[in-house]
This record gives C-alpha cells, sequence and structure tokens, in this order.
C-alpha cells in the first residue's frame, strides 16, 4: 500500500519540480521568456512545422514544454492530444519520443486519477444516477483494465475522463496505470515511426483505434452473454 501511494504521489512530486524549473526559467532569462511566448502564438496556429522549429530551439527545455503540454491538455484542450506526440518525433527521433510522450501521459494520466480519487464516489453520486453509477462500476470491476488500454491507444477517445472515473470509482492505482502504459506505448511508437507521413499517420490510428475499439466490443458482448447464462 505504501509503495502504491508512492509511485503515485511521486507524479505529482515530479510534475511540480517541471513546473517550478520552467517557471523560474521564464522569469530569470528574458531570451527563454520571449521564446516561450513565441512558441505558445505558434502552438495556437496548429502549424506542425513551426511547432517542430520552435521546439528545437529550446534543445532539452522542449523536452519539458512536450511533457507539460500533454500534462496541461488533461485541464485545457487547445491542441489535439496527440500533436505534442508527433512534435516530440519530429524533434528527438524515435526512441526519445517514445520515452518523453510516455513520461507525459504517465504523469497526466496519474494527476487526473488522484484528481478522481481525491473528489471520490460520493461526489460521483451527486452527478449521476446510481443506475448509471452501478454500470461504471461494473464497468470498471470486470472490464476496466482493457477499457483503459483501448482508450489509451486510441488518441481520439476521451483519455483525461477514464483516468478520474477509474479514480473516483477506486480502481487499484497500479493496475490502472499498468493498463494506460500497455495502450500508450504501442500509440506513442506508431506516432514515432510515421509522424513524418502524418496522412498514412492518421488512417493508422483511425484503423487501429477502430479495430481495437470492434474487437473489445465483441469479447464484452460474447463475455456478457456467459455472465448472463451462468
Amino acid at each position: 500500500m505504501q509503495k502504491n501511494k508512492l509511485i503515485k504521489y511521486s507524479s505529482f512530486l515530479l510534475t511540480g519540480l517541471l513546473v517550478i524549473g520552467f517557471v523560474a526559467a521564464y522569469f530569470i532569462s528574458d531570451s527563454f521568456q520571449t521564446s516561450v511566448q513565441d512558441f505558445w502564438q505558434v502552438m495556437w496556429s496548429g502549424d506542425q512545422e513551426k511547432i517542430s522549429n520552435q521546439v528545437e530551439r529550446f534543445g532539452i527545455w522542449g523536452a519539458v514544454i512536450i511533457i507539460l503540454l500533454i500534462i496541461l491538455q488533461m485541464f485545457l484542450v487547445v491542441f489535439p492530444s496527440w500533436l505534442p506526440m508527433i512534435v516530440a518525433a519530429l524533434v528527438y527521433g524515435t526512441i526519445p519520443s517514445i520515452l518523453i510522450s510516455s513520461t507525459g501521459v504517465f504523469l497526466a494520466s496519474s494527476i487526473g486519477f488522484v484528481i478522481g480519487r481525491q473528489i471520490g464516489d460520493n461526489t460521483i453520486h451527486n452527478y449521476m444516477k446510481q443506475k448509471t453509477l452501478d454500470k461504471l462500476e461494473y464497468w470498471i470491476g470486470n472490464y476496466g483494465f482493457w477499457s483503459i488500454v483501448i482508450f489509451r491507444i486510441s488518441p481520439f477517445l476521451s483519455n483525461d475522463a477514464i483516468s478520474v472515473i477509474a479514480g473516483g470509482l477506486k480502481m487499484k492505482y497500479l493496475r490502472f496505470i499498468s493498463a494506460t502504459m500497455l495502450g500508450i506505448i504501442p500509440l506513442a511508437t506508431a506516432i514515432a515511426l510515421f509522424a513524418e507521413n502524418i496522412s498514412t499517420l492518421k488512417n493508422g490510428l483511425y484503423w487501429i483505434g477502430g479495430g481495437g475499439i470492434l474487437i473489445y466490443a465483441i469479447f464484452i458482448y460474447i463475455d456478457n452473454r456467459k455472465r448472463k447464462k451462468s
């Protein structure tokens, strides 16, 4: 239990250190501050090439910025969740970008989970009918692990909501984060390998996500029928 809590709350500590370091550099260095302001304007443009060029200027800090953007995306949807992963692949290459993207999702997911845990099921009760809550608890209890894997591997599903719900419904953290990483590493790998061909990448992600959802839906249907019979 103590090890579980240590892993879970260490994400807050690491994120806090990243934020403190970034903020300190922002106020200490005028050139860094100007670069950040320019970078933010470019991010709003959505231009992939411009964004990549901006990140490259930051060197190692660019990796920190990408991780912070993945975390920020959980709270403020200002750009697609997969965009920072593509930028990481274009700037840093295959292996480093997989590590950067996986670290960002690990931290963002852990924070979302802890937020859900702090909110608790009592608060969730206030916003959901008991029948809906029972269905969610049944789903998390029986299909939670692979549901999270499917949500992570498809960037077009709501990754952030599943983190909060899993935490609020008391899913075990190690089970949750294992499913998260099992889903996000293949996605980050696919993005890293095909980032330079965006049209191919998007089609591939649609096929992977759609195919995974279809196969999983068939599995759940068959499993539900077996459960009802037994």
